[in-house]
């Protein structure tokens, strides 16, 4: 028992990879922060940035997802669509989104100012070197979480990913379609995604009186 007991012990010297890190789900954005930090890439001008932003809450992609996507994804004639279809690398399966207004302007004013053409990866990174990496997405994210004065530490690209999704749960109470919106195969993953709790069924519960 004491050989198996200081078998589990973690080596001498060696620094637990989660050492110093918040562990578990990363909450979404409120409004006010998404609006905040809109703003702040409109003033500074960046361009990209405020269209790689704009895509991530309407797609509610994840990472991976959002820096492979392709200018002809979101842009087939050259500007914007209504509405896009992209097949998940995870689960190899496909799902639509929507394209705000707003975002459709961002995207539309990036397109035009890089002069990207159908067949090439509509984010690249700073330098024009290949496509962004999802690590470099995710420090251009904590680089506009920490603009607004949030701790970026706090949040991660699922943050944007789960920002609409959560949203619209609360304020529509419809599983399904969140669950179709975030491509999700079961209502399980969708639950425990947004992390719904007994009292949350039951204040919607109680909105429907027979």
């Amino acid at each position: 028992m004491q050989d198996n007991a200081e078998f589990l012990l973690p080596a001498p010297g060696r620094i637990p990879w989660n050492k110093g890190k918040l562990i578990g789900a990363k909450p979404p954005l409120r409004q006010k922060h998404v609006w905040a930090i809109r703003t702040k890439l409109q003033i500074d001008q960046r361009t990209r940035d405020l269209a790689l932003f704009n895509l991530a809450i309407d797609s509610k992609l994840r990472g991976c997802d959002v820096v492979a996507l392709k200018v002809e994804d979101v842009a087939p004639n050259g500007y914007s669509a209504d509405r896009a279809t992209v097949r998940q690398k995870k689960t190899g399966r496909p799902v639509r989104f929507e394209l705000t207004e707003q975002t459709r302007q961002a995207v539309d004013g990036y397109i035009g100012a890089t002069g990207k053409k159908p067949g090439e990866f509509l984010f690249t990174a700073s330098r024009g070197l290949g496509r962004m990496t999802t690590r470099q997405y995710a420090r251009l994210l904590s680089e506009w979480i920490a603009s607004i004065g949030l701790d970026p530490h706090l949040f991660g690209t699922h943050s944007l990913r789960r920002t609409k999704a959560t949203l619209i749960y609360r304020r529509t109470g419809n599983l399904r379609a969140v669950q179709l919106l975030l491509g999700h195969t079961k209502i399980e993953s969708t639950v425990r995604y947004l992390g719904i709790e007994v009292d949350d069924a039951l204040s919607i519960a109680e909105q429907v009186d027979l």
